[in-house]
């Protein structure tokens, strides 16, 4: 069985067509179900974030045309529009992959953790739609147990660089001192929540937090002194923000140049600062064409990234020392996936010749045979039964001249000790 991974992300396509091949959380659940049902694909995981959107699976041979093909018919898009974004990559190369995603060494914000977060996600949903077996789920698991050494052997995460903490920056650069600035947040999940921190850390005291569920919300409010609105009162309080910062599942845009429009008027020209940290976007990329709004999607936020990420290339570096291994380390782990097997018929086999033997003593103790003589048998029969298919090979691979099979039939069958006697006897 191989691995394999097929997807697009924030290096290979725009951002526009990352949204069109996104999948959103209430869409996972089936495509993980008819992705599954393709010939010859025996487990199957679907990572969709806002820079990426992945497909890993197991295979039993190398389908990549008809995942491609399965990728084009859920989305309704044409393939030949998205192949030459696509990457894919084999057995070994998605077990490096995987581990430098979980690291966060192939994020937009190198060494970002909130990618292993979602990892996890898109883990435990494969799971409980029993879409993960052995092989992809010790891949996840050790891509968590990499991605947790690198941050914890590395200083990778020692500065806070995030798209989170790009977007505050940025806000920053623009209006200098935040602490009289009133924001708007969009979204209650991950994201949101680390940018709210990164503001409550620059002294922002007037927050409001939208979401659908206002509830959580809320909770999100609450912990930071803010307020907490339903999304359908957006427009309600746009006039009062400086700053906006979105980030949903939403498949639709949620906030529209009508309403814009009016909080402009509102706030007599006042300008607003935008940025639409979600894929597919939450605001409508239209809005930028408005006087007084500064409007900037994840893909825009690259150079203020870019700024942040001298003093962690070196700690990238070890992060792949540590992937160089850990990729060993699985390779190793699923060659002796076969020994396993091999030793399981190995032991069930002798298990059955010890059970006939066995009973056969057990019935000459009844018929009143001496004991001595039964425990002889017993250990008599059970060593020419165990010892007579080894036996035959090996005097076949002798009279081969194949000397590598008695080489590896002295490992097995003889301590170290033992060898070197033997040795000495030739």
């Amino acid at each position: 069985m191989s691995l394999i991974t097929l997807g697009i992300n924030h290096k290979t396509a725009p951002l526009d067509l990352r949204e069109r091949l996104a999948f959103t959380p209430q869409s996972l659940p089936e495509a993980l179900a008819s992705l599954k049902r393709l010939d010859h694909v025996e487990e199957a995981s679907i990572l969709s974030t806002c820079n990426r959107t992945e497909i890993y699976c197991v295979t039993s041979k190398d389908i990549d045309q008809s995942i491609v093909q399965w990728f084009s018919q859920f989305h309704g898009l044409d393939e030949h529009l998205f192949t030459d974004h696509l990457y894919s990559y084999s057995h070994e190369e998605t077990i490096r992959h995987a581990m430098e995603v979980a690291s966060g060494l192939d994020s937009m914000v190198l060494g970002e953790p909130q990618i292993a977060g979602q990892m996890k996600d898109a883990y435990a949903l494969a799971n409980e739609h029993g879409t993960i077996g052995q092989l992809l789920g010790k891949l996840f698991q050790r891509a968590f147990a990499v991605s947790k050494q690198v941050r914890t052997d590395t200083d990778i995460g020692s500065s806070p660089v995030s798209v989170a903490f790009a977007a505050v920056s940025l806000a920053k650069q623009i209006f200098g001192d935040l602490k009289q600035t009133t924001i708007l947040l969009v979204g209650a999940g991950d994201t949101i929540e680390l940018a709210t921190r990164h503001l409550h850390a620059q002294g922002v005291s007037k927050i409001i937090i939208a979401n659908r569920s206002q509830e959580r919300a809320q909770r999100l409010a609450d912990e930071f002194g803010g307020e907490a609105i339903g999304l359908q009162h957006i427009g309600d309080h746009l006039y009062r923000c400086d700053i906006v910062i979105t980030s949903t599942a939403s498949p639709l845009p949620i906030i529209g140049k009508g309403t814009v429009e009016r909080a402009l008027k509102q706030r007599k020209r006042e300008p607003i600062f935008m940025v639409d940290l979600a894929v597919p976007r939450d605001i409508e990329p239209e809005i930028n064409e408005l006087d007084d709004i500064y409007l900037y999607s994840v893909d825009d936020l690259q150079s203020v990234i870019e700024s942040n990420m001298e003093n962690r290339q070196q700690a990238a570096e070890q992060a792949h020392e540590i992937i160089d291994r850990q990729v060993t380390h699985f390779l190793d782990w699923q060659r002796s996936l076969g020994a396993t097997d091999i030793i399981a018929q190995i032991r069930q086999h002798t298990q059955d010749m010890s059970s006939e033997v066995l009973t056969k003593a057990k019935k000459q103790l009844a018929a009143g045979q001496k004991p001595e003589e039964v425990l002889e048998f017993l250990a008599n029969t059970l060593t020419n039964k165990f010892l007579h298919q080894p036996s035959t090979q090996l005097r076949q691979a002798s009279q081969d001249n194949r000397d590598h099979i008695l080489d590896v039939a002295q490992n097995l069958f003889l301590s170290k000790d033992d060898k070197n006697d033997f040795n000495k006897t030739k």
